[in-house]
């Protein structure tokens, strides 16, 4: 199995329930991510998870052709995302705080992770 079929395996699934649960029980998420949002260890410890994650798949998985680019922009913006979350904890928690207010960006938020877990977790699988 290559590292781009174990990656999407891993990530695909993930992504396709995160999806489901942001457009079927979005209440659920938003009080989920209100109680992360207040915990600041959490927040760092979620960033430094994010920032690991990233540096995992970049590192095993640098391909910039074909649809496995999409694992690697991944692991990308889970790097810059981690650092976001270690490096400026009350602007995340901001920003945060703005888009769980928003139901259209959670609803974007959701069919996107739906989209792209799905797609994966097809690729990985299938």
């Amino acid at each position: 199995m290559t590292a781009t079929i174990l990656l999407a395996r891993l990530i695909g699934p993930v992504l396709l329930v995160a999806g489901l649960i942001a457009l079927f029980n979005p209440k659920l998420l938003v009080e989920m991510a209100r109680e992360f949002l207040a915990g600041r260890a959490l927040l760092f410890l979620a960033g430094v998870l994010a920032m690991l994650a990233g540096l995992a798949i970049v590192n095993t998985h640098n391909i910039w052709t074909g649809w496995p680019v999409v694992i690697t922009i991944f692991g990308w913006i889970s790097i810059v995302a981690g650092i976001a979350r270690m490096a400026f904890p009350e602007l995340m928690r901001a920003l945060g705080g703005r888009m769980l207010s928003n139901n259209a960006v959670l609803r974007i938020a959701g069919g996107a992770q739906l989209l792209l877990g799905g797609f994966l977790a097809v690729m990985g699988y299938f």
